[in-house]
Order: C-alpha cells, then sequence, then structure tokens
C-alpha cells in the first residue's frame, strides 16, 4: 500500500469514526445496488439513492445551512453533485474541484447553504467510459428544490394548485455503432416507470399545476407533450425568466430544466410524452387524468414547433464583458472532444476576473450540438446564434452545432469550478476543463 493510499484510507476511517455518536443528518442519501421494475417484465439493476428510482425528492430552504450523509454501501468510490448550488468547491461533489470521494463501503458528510432558489438537481459525477453502467447512466438522480426563506418549505402555492415532478430517463443503453461513439437505449422512463406501468398524474379542471421538468438522461434530448394543452414557461434551469410564454412543447437537453404551468381545462386521459414515437414507446410518458374521466390515454402529435430560449428573454445588447474564449473541437482522431484545443485531463484551466462581468464564448466548431454546463455558477445568455438577448438565466445551455452562444458570468463563487458538456460520452472523452478565478 502506498503511502498516498494509506492516508486516504486513514481520511476515511477518521470520516466514519467522526460520524458515528454525531448529530442526525438533515439529509441522508444511500447509495445501493438494487434492482428497478420499470414496467411489466422490465427489470433494471442499477445504483441508486435510498432504494429508489428516482431518488427522494429534497426540498431545501435558501439560506438554511444542511448537513448532508452520503453512504455508500457499493465498492467503487462514488460523488454526489449538486447541480445548480452556489456552493463551495469542497461539497459541491466534483473530485477535480476538491470534493472528497465517498470511498467503496464508507460514508462521508458534506455540510453548506443552499442557494440559489429554485428547481435544482443532485446526480453521480463519475467517468464511465465504455461502461455503460455508471455516471448518469445508473439510477444515481433526483430532483432538490430550494425554496425561498419564509415559506414553510413549500413555495408560494397561490400560483398553482399542485407541484409535479417530472423526471426523465432513459435505460439499458448500448453503443449502436461499430466504433462506440453512439449510445442509443431500450427503455425510457418518468419518473421511474415506463409509459402506463406508474400512477398517472391526477388533475382536476381548472387547476392549475406547476410541471418540473428535468432530463437526467445520460445522453439524450427529448420534446415533450401534452395533448390539448399548452406550457406556459416560468422558469429556465430554476431561473425566473425575464418574459414568460405559452409553448406548445418542451424541449430538454441532459442536464436542463423547465418549470411550466399547464392550466388544466381539457379533461380527459391523456399521454404526456415524447415527442418521438420510437422513445414514447420505449416509455417515456406519464398519464396525466382528469377527475371523473376514464378511457384509454390518448397521443395527439403536436404541430412543428421550434425551442428557442430567446422566447423568454429580452432583444437587448449587453454591455461589453471580459472575453474568454472556449473553442470547441473534435480531435484530429474524432474520437476525443477537445477545449482550446486539448482534451481533458489535459485541458489548460480558462480564467475569469473576480467581482465582474466575464463573457464566456461557447465557439463550437463540430457537426453536433453540445449541452454544456458550468458547476457552482449560473450565466446570463447575452448571444444565441448571433442574436443578441437578456433575460434568460442558466446552468446548461445548448451550443448548436457550427455555432457561437455567448454568456455572461458574474464571477461570484471563488474556486476551481467543472465545465463540462453534460452528455456523459462526451464528458468522458476529454469534454471538460476547470475554470478559476484570477488572483
Amino acid at each position: 500500500m502506498t503511502r498516498r493510499e494509506l492516508l486516504r484510507l486513514g481520511g476515511s476511517v477518521l470520516a466514519a469514526n467522526a460520524l458515528q455518536g454525531a448529530t442526525p443528518a438533515d439529509v441522508t442519501l444511500t447509495l445501493s445496488r438494487f434492482a428497478v421494475e420499470l414496467g411489466p417484465g422490465k427489470t433494471i439493476r442499477t445504483v441508486g439513492y435510498n432504494g429508489q428510482v428516482p431518488g427522494p425528492l429534497i426540498r431545501f430552504t435558501e439560506g438554511k445551512t444542511v448537513s448532508v450523509d452520503v453512504i455508500n454501501q457499493t465498492s467503487e468510490p462514488e460523488m454526489v453533485h449538486w447541480h445548480g448550488f452556489h456552493i463551495p468547491p469542497d461539497v459541491d461533489g466534483a473530485h477535480e474541484e476538491g470534493t472528497p470521494m465517498v470511498q467503496g463501503r464508507d460514508r462521508r458528510r458534506y455540510t453548506f447553504t443552499p442557494n440559489p432558489t429554485g428547481t435544482r438537481w443532485y446526480h453521480a459525477h463519475a467517468m464511465a467510459g465504455h461502461d455503460l453502467t455508471k455516471g448518469t447512466y445508473s439510477g444515481q438522480f433526483g430532483m432538490a428544490i430550494i425554496e425561498p426563506s419564509g415559506t414553510g418549505g413549500q413555495g408560494n402555492p397561490a400560483r398553482f394548485d399542485q407541484d409535479v415532478p417530472i423526471i426523465l430517463h432513459d435505460w439499458d443503453p448500448f453503443f449502436s455503432s461499430d466504433h462506440e461513439m453512439d449510445v442509443d437505449y431500450r427503455l425510457s422512463s418518468i419518473n421511474g416507470k415506463m409509459l402506463g406501468a406508474g400512477d398517472p398524474v391526477r388533475v382536476k379542471r381548472g387547476q392549475r399545476v406547476l410541471f418540473r421538468v428535468l432530463n437526467a438522461s445520460a445522453t439524450l434530448q427529448h420534446r415533450l407533450a401534452l395533448p390539448g394543452h399548452s406550457f406556459d414557461v416560468i422558469a429556465l434551469d430554476g431561473n425566473a425568466v425575464a418574459r414568460p410564454g405559452r409553448v406548445p412543447v418542451l424541449d430538454l437537453a441532459p442536464g436542463e430544466r423547465v418549470d411550466a404551468i399547464v392550466e388544466m381545462n381539457a379533461p380527459g386521459v391523456w399521454v404526456f410524452g415524447e415527442e418521438d414515437a420510437k422513445l414514447r414507446g420505449a416509455g417515456c410518458g406519464i398519464v396525466v387524468e382528469y377527475g371523473g374521466a376514464v378511457g384509454k390515454p390518448q397521443w395527439a402529435h403536436p404541430a412543428p414547433f421550434t425551442w428557442d430560449y430567446m422566447l423568454w428573454g429580452q432583444a437587448a445588447e449587453q454591455p461589453s464583458a471580459n472575453p474568454v474564449p472556449l473553442v470547441i473541437e473534435p480531435r484530429s482522431d474524432g474520437n476525443l472532444w477537445a477545449i482550446n484545443g486539448k482534451s481533458y485531463p489535459k485541458t489548460d484551466p480558462f480564467f475569469v476576473k473576480p467581482g465582474i462581468r466575464n463573457r464566456l464564448i461557447f465557439d463550437n466548431r463540430s457537426d453536433m450540438a453540445h449541452p454544456v454546463h458550468l458547476h457552482r455558477h449560473t450565466f446570463e445568455i447575452t448571444r444565441y446564434a448571433g442574436k443578441p438577448t437578456s433575460g434568460v438565466f442558466k446552468d446548461v445551455v445548448v451550443v448548436p452545432a457550427k455555432s457561437v452562444v455567448e454568456a455572461d458570468l458574474m464571477a461570484m463563487n471563488p474556486g476551481p469550478s467543472l465545465f463540462h458538456c453534460h452528455q456523459q460520452f462526451h464528458m468522458d472523452f476529454g469534454f471538460m476543463a476547470l475554470m478559476q478565478y484570477e488572483r
């Protein structure tokens, strides 16, 4: 055993011993391997939290410090990333930033103050590579909601009658090409069940239902529709939009969230599901059932619609900011991704200036769209595919192929922050770098 391994083992033992007899944690997440029945005859073995998929819905209060115990009952080191939280790097849940891993058969307590308010989530942050059972391919995901202080943990009930999480995930992945670069799936679920296998969302006519939609897929983008209804989008990635708007479909890349209110004014039994028939047939849907309605769930394909972040922003030029170029391109062998000419772990860190606006320039020179994510920060989209905008704040943004997206970041949360593609396979093969603050 090397000195480093001995020190790591000793630190793990001390951490575990320190928890013995300690005050109970506010939240406990236990990682274990178990079987998930997605539907009749469709059972998957996976690693997840607290023996359920998705993991427990966690409600925090902004500004109220919490402790989270992570108990790892597996044999592999694991990590829980708090996606969308503005918290220190040592608890964010990325070992590249300095968060300690939870070793196999060990436990660790993390303490942090949740902020900002909004729909957030938590998930595994491990490299999977060619092992399609690890990381975000697994059942390690769940929704977290940070409520404003003074609301009793329930938000503002006057705005809506029901608060319904909708969590998408794809299962049983496989490589769909000979060169093992394309991942496909045999099964999909919403809230851990295939279409028709779980309880329906039960509503009443005249209700306003807030759907908090999260795409927890490792690699797939999803488009959802609810026939006979429209979505009033009020937040993207948990952040209130400048100009709420009504749309017929919701479009989410991996890691993205959309909060949308639906006026329940079309009684019946409906399929709230994936626009793509293949994915919907694989299970990506949930039944919405009005009180008193009976019959087979109905589906109708929505009219063509182009999803555009600028629908929820203001067309306005932003003042100049410190430019931070981030060139995205495939390596010459076509198998690895590069940021500013290098692939992780050889990528150079990029630097932002503290206390001012920094303009992240996502220059995608590849033939694929990429959902890029920055840890521990929220950025404002300022130019999308050549058009100026403001008022759209996100932590994941899809950068179209052969396109440039600009986003402004107020550098107010010091420490290393991970930047990567939220498409797991892209992250695993080079698409990752660290953002640092200038001194």
